[in-house]
């Protein structure tokens, strides 16, 4: 069965990229994006935020690193990544659905 993993969104930055580089030397950057969406409620315009993490790697990363900042308006395509693990401290399950930025 077919299926497809695609996302594109338009906002914000929340905070500056970050990089580090991975145990295998690869640079990986992560920021907050904020995707604004008007919604009507009653006879009024109201904003609803969505906040989604973003990550990218090698010279993506570099870039997003060297010509984006916080508040910036950014459009970018991507896939959805979902991770689990283990909690150290409590030993509960965590899990956590990212955006991996492509373009």
């Amino acid at each position: 069965m077919p299926s497809a993993n695609k996302v594109i969104l338009m906002g914000n930055l929340t905070r500056n990229p970050e990089i580090k580089h991975a145990s295998t030397g690869t640079e990986v950057c992560e920021f907050g994006l904020a995707v604004n969406r008007k919604k009507k409620q009653g006879d009024k315009q109201v904003d609803e935020v969505c906040f989604v993490n973003i990550v990218c790697f090698s010279k993506l990363a570099q870039n997003c690193t060297h010509y984006l900042a916080k508040g910036a308006l950014i459009y970018l395509e991507g896939r959805l990544n979902y991770s689990q693990w283990d909690d150290k401290n409590s030993g509960q399950k965590r899990s956590k659905l990212d955006v991996v930025a492509e373009n």
